[in-house]
């Protein structure tokens, strides 16, 4: 008997949030590659589109080097202007194991990714997450938006027009952002600060602070892990840090795809309800 071909979600970050035309472009290359778009997020403030995309490695693998060809055909970064950081127009390309696949298969598809998009469009690529070469650049945010050192694929540092793409091997990732009722940017920064694992917050999460406009702020929340780190513990936390800045939560918003666990206990918390299957 046969066994199940493996499954890998890919989740593109594209710089590019205002353009209909071109994130349309971007998504029906990936579909002509045969993987599965499963959601689309765009924003035009952070001038990004978040693609979560799903299917075979030979697909997904297509649909990664398709991206990278749309990306530069049709974004200039000299002509680019966001709030969210970047280093290139096809900016983060991670892999992520799902069904019956692991993660060396996953980091595999992250290097052959690399090489395939120096070959086709030359742009370097730097490799992050499990797929990193170096212990230095595990941390993604070690790699963007300044990497130190060479590309490990391609022998430039940056595409005149496309810059460069971190590419990378990951577990499952949540992203979600929480909008605070102030423009007081420092506000936002204190608390990303207090809760963000790098400065001794949350076990697996990153966060970082935007200004949207002059009345509102945003979390942008990364949790690499929603069993350490359960959403609705975190959502809690940052509306009473913001309450003892003189301010409150406006909303929160999921950003792809998330577990179906992390709904589940989010729900069950809220109803008071426990469960230790969970």
């Amino acid at each position: 008997m046969s066994l199940p071909e493996p499954v890998f979600e890919l989740v593109p970050n594209l710089s590019e949030g205002r353009n209909v035309a071109t994130i349309a472009l971007a998504v029906e290359a990936a579909e002509r590659a045969g993987a599965h778009v499963l959601h689309r997020t765009s924003d035009a403030i952070h001038h990004r589109s978040v693609i979560t995309i799903a299917g075979y490695a030979r697909n997904v693998l297509d649909a990664a080097v398709a991206l990278a060809g749309v990306a530069v055909e049709r974004i200039d970064l000299a002509n680019h202007s966001g709030v969210h950081p970047r280093m290139g127009a096809l900016d983060v390309l991670p892999f992520v194991p799902l069904g019956g696949a692991t993660m060396p298969q996953a980091v595999a598809l992250a290097h052959e990714a690399g090489e395939r998009i120096w070959d086709e469009y030359r742009v370097p690529s730097f490799y992050y997450g499990q797929a990193a070469r170096t212990p230095e650049r595990v941390p993604l945010p070690n790699v963007r938006p300044h990497p130190k050192g060479a590309p490990d694929a391609g022998s430039l540092p940056f595409h005149p027009t496309a810059g460069a793409i971190a590419i990378g091997a990951r577990g499952v990732l949540v992203a979600f952002n929480i909008e605070l009722e102030t423009g007081d940017l420092e506000i936002a920064r204190r608390i990303a600060r207090l809760i963000r694992e790098r400065d001794g917050g949350f076990k697996t999460l990153r966060a970082l602070a935007f200004r949207l406009d002059d009345d509102l702020v945003q979390l942008s929340l990364n949790v690499t892990d929603e069993r350490a780190t359960p959403l609705y513990r975190l959502v809690e936390v940052v509306c009473a840090l913001a309450k003892e800045h003189g301010t409150f939560v406006r909303r929160s918003e999921l950003i792809g795809c998330i577990p179906r666990s992390a709904v589940v206990s989010a729900a069950l918390y809220a109803l008071g309800v426990e469960d230790s299957t969970l």
